[in-house]
């Protein structure tokens, strides 16, 4: 029987495609879940409108999934488990364990069916991981599966180290507070003793020269007077004289 493929069916067809199946095979599988339709006239016109919306579709998603693939690829997540003798774990690490901590460690949403594991970890150590989201786009990352008292013991390493380097920026901080409040208290004194000798000069200067002003208009108003005065002495002792005389 020949049908259409509407939807993707892993290892037969892609949708669009024409293809000869069983007729069993496409009444008891294909058709119920509306994978394929049969190859005629009127179902080609229907399909090729449906199809055109999947390919926009599709396209859209493998846009996203590509740029997911290149977010993850090359990402390290460490998985934490109860490891007993040889390095061997009590559990298993499954592939909806590592989906789980991608997730987290990317902030996107990791599907468990894309991650390929033929079986679940059973061992503590390192591996390299595939997320496959189409057949040609995925991403390669590293799983570490450690014991859980290591993985605490490390977390205390790290926090006591972030510690530290606080500690030495606050110390830092501090000193350097220290120095600008001393650089401040040394340097304002001298900037205000200079502006105070240099206000108070300009307002003596002109004090002084007003004084000196003052001062000496007087005297020589006094010296300008005493000239005329002796004239009009003497201009008087003269007319006495006349008088006496004629009397």
């Amino acid at each position: 029987m020949k049908v259409i493929f509407i939807e993707d069916v892993t290892n037969v067809a892609k949708a669009g495609q024409t293809r000869d199946v069983a007729d069993g095979y496409a009444r008891n599988f294909l058709f119920p879940r509306k994978l394929a339709l049969l190859a005629d006239s009127q179902a080609a016109a229907a399909v090729e409108s449906h199809l055109k919306k999947i390919v926009k579709q599709r396209a859209l998603e493998e846009a996203e999934m590509s740029e997911v693939a290149k977010k993850i690829s090359g990402v390290e997540i460490t998985l934490k488990a109860k490891v007993g003798e040889n390095e061997k774990l009590y559990g298993s690490i499954t592939g909806a364990d590592i989906a789980e901590a991608l997730s987290k460690a990317s902030g996107c949403e990791i599907d468990k069916r894309k991650i390929e594991l033929a079986e679940p970890i059973k061992q503590a150590g390192s591996c390299d991981v595939t997320v496959r989201f189409t057949h040609d786009i995925m991403a390669v990352i590293k799983v570490n599966v450690m014991s859980d008292e290591v993985v605490e013991e490390k977390a205390e390493k790290v926090e006591k180290k972030a510690e530290k380097v606080e500690k030495t920026e606050e110390k830092k901080e501090k000193a350097e507070k220290k120095e600008k409040k001393a650089e401040k208290k040394e340097k304002p004194p001298k900037e205000e003793k200079e502006k105070k000798t240099e206000k108070s000069e300009k307002v003596e200067k002109p004090v002084k020269e007003e004084k000196k002003e003052k001062k000496t208009k007087p005297k020589a108003e006094k010296k300008a007077k005493k000239p005329e005065a002796k004239a009009e002495e003497a201009e008087a002792k003269e007319e006495k004289k006349e008088t006496e005389k004629g009397e």
